[in-house]
């Protein structure tokens, strides 16, 4: 089956986004007991778990309506839309045989087969609610050990393919919006300070990904020697102190310098309005300009799930889902900036004063 029933629009389930926390996530690693990690699976062994796995989930109660997918049957642009839509990771969409994901109908539940694990579950909220994010993970969780022998040392705790994992198997995380640390280059300093503390921040795709539109992915790097719990109190004290700091940044860049931070804000909407070539990662920086000045009061917070919306939907592979696989990148770029006039032409006049009043 393809993924063609993920395909007719964004998920936007979520409640109402708020300023600098965009999303949160969390993610276990899963092993079987007594089977060879996937990379040293062969790939006759890689299909025998993959029909292991996917027999014990299959009768899961929750996971009664997802949508299985072999990730080798896919397009190139296929895999690469649902990396766009975090469900699946690079690593997985690399995949030649014997992997597999599963999705529910509302995309904030995903698990990926014979990735660098045998199995990573991940749940995703639009709340910085881990503790609601944990007992549904951890439900999951249980559930399948039902079925499944998992691979655990009362020593060690989950044993994982890779090192960085063993323990808790999870990592936990939150999408966070750092314009105004971005702008007082403030950003590097932040990620030394918080690498300190165990906590590792990385682009809006993880380990390797650029952090375009100032858009970061905090998450633990700790997995061991501490419960999930602890994990979880240690990157939510983080995050809120990240939280803070950003407000102030953005605070302090309205004081010192706002017709900068205004002229990037009114340049930003003047593109979007009226631009006739636009490239994703432009589209990603622009947005982000836009939903700066929403979170700042210069346009209405109705708008908020428009922006977030409409940075889905104009990543490559999802516009070249919507409109066809075989445009070019200058094509691409021509059709994207159509869409964002349409969607923005309605936008009303940027409010410059609606900050000062604040500060």
């Amino acid at each position: 089956m393809g993924i063609e029933a993920l395909t007719k629009e964004a998920p936007l389930g979520w409640p109402t986004p708020k300023p600098v926390h965009m999303s949160s996530r969390i993610r276990l690693a899963r092993d079987l007991h007594n089977k060879p990690f996937p990379n040293w699976l062969k790939p006759s062994e890689k299909k025998d778990v993959l029909s292991i796995c996917k027999n014990a989930l299959s009768g899961i109660r929750a996971l009664k309506q997802a949508l299985f997918i072999e990730v080798p049957a896919l397009e190139e642009q296929e895999r690469q839309f649902l990396v766009e839509r975090h469900l699946i990771s690079r690593e997985l969409a690399e995949s030649k045989s014997g992997s597999a994901v599963m999705i529910t109908p509302d995309q904030t539940c995903s698990i990926m087969i014979n990735e660098e694990d045998h199995l990573r579950l991940q749940v995703l909220s639009g709340e910085m609610n881990f503790k609601a994010l944990w007992e549904k993970i951890d439900a999951l969780d249980t559930q399948i050990e039902e079925k499944l022998d998992i691979a655990f040392s009362s020593r060690l705790g989950y044993l994982t393919a890779c090192p960085t994992n063993v323990g808790t198997g999870m990592r936990a995380s939150a999408m966070l919006h750092l314009p105004g640390l971005v702008m007082s280059s403030q950003v590097d300093k932040v990620v030394r300070a918080v690498n300190q503390l165990g906590i590792a921040v990385r682009g809006m795709y993880g380990e390797g990904s650029e952090a375009v539109g100032s858009i970061f992915q905090i998450s633990n790097q700790q997995t061991l020697g501490a419960s999930e719990a602890e994990i979880l109190k240690r990157l939510t004290s983080v995050l809120d102190s990240i939280i803070e700091q950003e407000l102030n940044a953005r605070t302090k860049l309205i004081e010192t310098h706002s017709p900068r931070l205004f002229d990037k804000i009114g340049r930003a909407y003047g593109t979007l309005r009226n631009g006739h070539m636009v490239s994703s990662s432009e589209a990603l920086n622009l947005l982000s300009l836009i939903r700066l000045a929403i979170d700042l009061g210069m346009l209405p917070q109705s708008y908020w799930t428009l922006v977030d919306r409409i940075s889905i939907e104009l990543q490559p592979a999802h516009l070249q889902y919507a409109s066809n696989p075989q445009i070019s990148v200058n094509e691409r770029d021509i059709i994207r900036a159509l869409r964002l006039r349409e969607a923005f032409k309605t936008l009303p006049e940027l409010d410059f004063d609606f900050p000062l009043k604040k500060v």
